[in-house]
């Protein structure tokens, strides 16, 4: 058995996320590619691989790791590349899309013999999240004016948007590329190819996958382009948890449940937007506020029902822990980096990582 906390990604639940990419690629005509920035577990890459079309990054590192471990399709992105990182950017790229007309006409010169594309922000998005808002007033990611753009065309052969987050409603993502449509299309019907980015929640219950399919494809023929989407929580959600054992109880006007774990440390992503962790059937008599062991007040996972007062040395699953989390992960406090294992097809589990203090030593200087 591993000792907690690790993350326990499931290969059956994982299948499952990836059929529904086999049936979008089939009935679409689109690529998929995986958003490294929100999963990078490469545990179970050679998985994902047969149901996936490449990756996409948004830094050098994440470049190297969709070559080296992925294969397929290598999209590079970064907001900005620096002048030493470039060449090495190109090296392991199959297209890079620069997040500016200034990034692409500075390196225009080094970019001259790869596929190049250029991220437009058509100033519209689904994020609720302020932070997360790739459309936000005086947003930084992509170019806007149309005019602009169309002046440098001729040194692209494609284009990326990403203004969805997290978005399951089909009708507001087919509104949202209407008006994309508008202020972009006459450009995109001189181009080869248009990422639309991720943040497509095609894999929730009760997604219509089938229209979305007949849209991306009508889409795709209108410009005669090659349509690529770059899921993140799309391939993985539901398919990991965290698991943590409860160390102590503390009565404070509520009951208290310190795991060995942290939210800070290992799920950042529910502080950043001040949400709870899902914890599973989430029903009993006995409410318990689960909290992390670092020194942060509020290093809280959330509050939870139990069928059953907790009691020390009980485990606890922490539901959907995949997306932004071990991308995430830190050493705050010193706090154990969790492991990672894999429950096989099988049923077995195998211990893919694990993480020492040699590691939290190395990490540092």
């Amino acid at each position: 058995m591993v000792d907690t906390p690790y993350y326990l990604i499931d290969e059956a639940k994982l299948l499952a996320n990836m059929r529904v990419m086999d049936e979008v690629r089939e009935k679409s005509g689109a690529k998929v590619l995986l958003a490294l920035k929100c999963f990078a577990s490469w545990a179970v890459f050679d998985l994902m691989a047969e149901h996936m079309d490449g990756t996409t990054s948004s830094s050098l590192f994440e470049v190297k790791l969709g070559r080296r471990k992925f294969g397929g399709e290598t999209h590079a992105y970064s907001v900005a590349y620096a002048d030493h990182e470039i060449g090495e950017v190109i090296e392991n790229a199959d297209k890079i899309i620069f997040n500016s007309i200034s990034q692409l006409e500075r390196f225009a010169e080094k970019s001259a013999g790869i596929t190049r594309g250029l991220r437009v922000n058509p100033g519209v998005s689904t994020s609720s999240f302020d932070l997360a808002d790739p459309a936000r007033p005086f947003s930084r990611l992509g170019e806007w004016d149309a005019a602009k753009v169309e002046a440098v065309i001729d040194q692209i052969s494609g284009f990326m948007v990403h203004n969805n987050c997290e978005n399951g409603d089909f009708a507001l993502f087919d509104k949202m590329l209407g008006e994309i449509e508008a202020k972009f299309g006459h450009l995109f019907e001189r181009v080869d190819w248009v990422s639309l980015g991720g943040g497509i929640h095609f894999t929730g219950d009760d997604y219509p996958v089938d229209a979305l399919c007949r849209r991306l494809k009508a889409f795709a023929e209108r410009y005669g382009v090659q349509v690529y989407l770059e899921p993140g929580e799309a391939a993985i959600t539901r398919t990991t948890t965290l698991e943590v054992t409860v160390l102590d109880r503390l009565f404070n006007g509520k009951e208290l449940a310190i795991v060995d774990s942290s939210v800070e440390a290992h799920m950042l992503d529910l502080l950043i937007y001040r949400e709870s962790a899902k914890i599973s059937p989430n029903t009993g008599a006995y409410p318990v506020m689960i909290c992390g062991k670092s020194c942060l007040a509020g290093d809280i996972f959330g509050e939870f029902y139990f069928e059953q007062p907790l009691e020390i040395g009980q485990r606890i699953s922490i539901q959907d822990a995949a997306g932004y989390t071990m991308v995430k992960k830190n050493w705050f406090n010193g706090v154990k980096m969790p492991a990672i294992a894999v429950k096989s097809l099988d049923g077995s589990i195998r211990l893919a990582r694990d993480f020492t203090y040699e590691d939290y030593e190395l990490s540092l200087s």
